[in-house]
């Protein structure tokens, strides 16, 4: 019975030391890139106006996606609301846009994480207060509600957020060229 515990040790003890401080983050970002990109960057798309201009003149569709109770109270004219409104709303389809794509290539992956947390909480808040969406429970027979849906979007995002973007991201080979006193970094400060 020792050997089978001593192996059991050995085995999974070098896959915590050696491999998951390396697999893991890099997984997370494959299942964060594989599951949640692209449902980020077309909900994004559903908020832009037409050409270029679009990212900084919204359709009205992103106000009532956004802030629904504050878009039906002047009217559904996104026009009537403040400047407060118009920001959250603009910055709002930015984060969608911005960081997915820095998760992607893990880039400030921790910081992005972060706010990738804070938006899904947000828009959780949105989905149940201003468009009705039910929130379910825990703990209960059904995999699908809301909240187990995005209890399971943010897990990656927290590991992400604690661990960093992996030895497979810009964050590393960032890390690698700006180590104080390396070669990288002596050569891209001297004067030419």
């Amino acid at each position: 019975m020792n050997l089978l515990i001593t192996l059991h040790d050995r085995i999974f003890g070098a896959l915590e030391t050696h491999l998951a401080p390396a697999l893991l983050p890099g997984l997370a970002r494959l299942l964060f890139v594989g599951v949640l990109f692209m449902y980020y960057w077309n909900a994004g798309l559903t908020k832009t106006g037409e050409g270029v201009m679009g990212l900084f003149q919204l359709s009205s569709g992103a106000y009532i996606q956004i802030l629904p109770r504050a878009v039906e109270a002047v009217g559904y004219d996104p026009s009537a609301l403040g400047t407060l409104a118009r920001a959250v709303v603009l910055f709002g389809t930015w984060a969608e846009f911005v960081l997915p794509i820095l998760l992607a290539v893990g880039l400030f992956t921790r910081l992005a994480a972060l706010g990738m947390i804070g938006f899904v909480l947000v828009q959780t808040w949105v989905d149940v207060m201003g468009h009705g969406a039910v929130l379910g429970t825990w703990f209960d027979r059904h995999a699908d509600g809301l909240i187990d849906t995005r209890a399971l979007w943010i897990f990656p995002l927290i590991l992400l957020m604690l661990r960093g973007g992996g030895p497979i991201s810009a964050d590393a080979a960032l890390g690698r060229w700006y180590q104080p006193g390396s070669a990288a970094l002596v050569a891209a400060s001297r004067p030419r």
